[in-house]
């Protein structure tokens, strides 16, 4: 399902600054993140701060892939590894103060329930983020991405969790083999969030991948 030239890691700071500026267009009309950052005059540049958090904590491990062509990321985080550092962490709490106000609670008891609802029994390997770029939709960039890593993760014999913020996401997870685990709300009458599993040996449903 590789679209081609293999993806590679994220290296340095231009592409560290390409895969953010990805998930920020990637992310921007998210049904989940849209609502966390409510305010589009201002949308883009706190998506910038708060995705880069995301991106940086990932790179302390090998696992935070773009495609060839950059057009698509993929941020893991390996078994019994976090999203942040204690640091990060800290810092993300008093920028979402600083940046939403009154509104940084909600999104900190939003986390808190992407946290109860992530599956601590089996070590797995964690999709943090997957974006692609806006303008190329529809090409299976993204898909193609999650195709290849999955061909990595299986070669370690484990099994992967994400949560899908938008519900429209779901049957293409379901095509390369997760399956709904759970929903929640992490927002009072806002958007549902399907965690999804997939085990090690799944086998990706047959059919193309173009529209993702």
């Amino acid at each position: 399902m590789s679209r081609g030239s293999p993806p590679h890691l994220v290296e340095g700071r231009a592409q560290v600054d390409r895969a953010v500026a990805i998930l920020v267009e990637a992310f921007h009309d998210d049904p989940t993140w849209a609502w966390a950052f409510p305010d589009v005059t201002t949308r883009r540049e706190h998506h910038r701060w708060f995705w880069r958090l995301f991106v940086d904590g990932a790179r302390r491990y090998p696992f935070v892939w773009l495609t060839h062509d950059e057009v698509a990321v993929s941020v893991w985080i390996p078994p019994g590894g976090s999203e942040l550092t204690s640091a990060q962490e800290g810092e993300m709490v008093a920028g979402l103060r600083e940046r939403l106000g009154a509104g940084a609670d909600r999104v900190m008891r939003a986390f808190d329930l992407f946290e109860q609802h992530h599956p601590r029994e089996e070590p797995h390997y964690y999709l943090s983020l997957l974006g692609t770029d806006p303008e190329y939709l529809g090409h299976g960039h993204g898909l193609g991405l999650l195709a290849d890593n999955l061909a990595v993760v299986d070669g370690f014999g484990s099994p992967c969790y994400l949560e899908a913020s938008n519900s429209g996401n779901v049957p293409l997870y379901e095509r390369l083999g997760f399956v709904v685990r759970d929903q929640f709300e992490p927002f009072v009458d806002g958007p549902t969030v399907n965690t999804m599993w997939r085990e090690s040996d799944a086998v990706p449903t047959e059919g193309e991948i173009e529209s993702a």
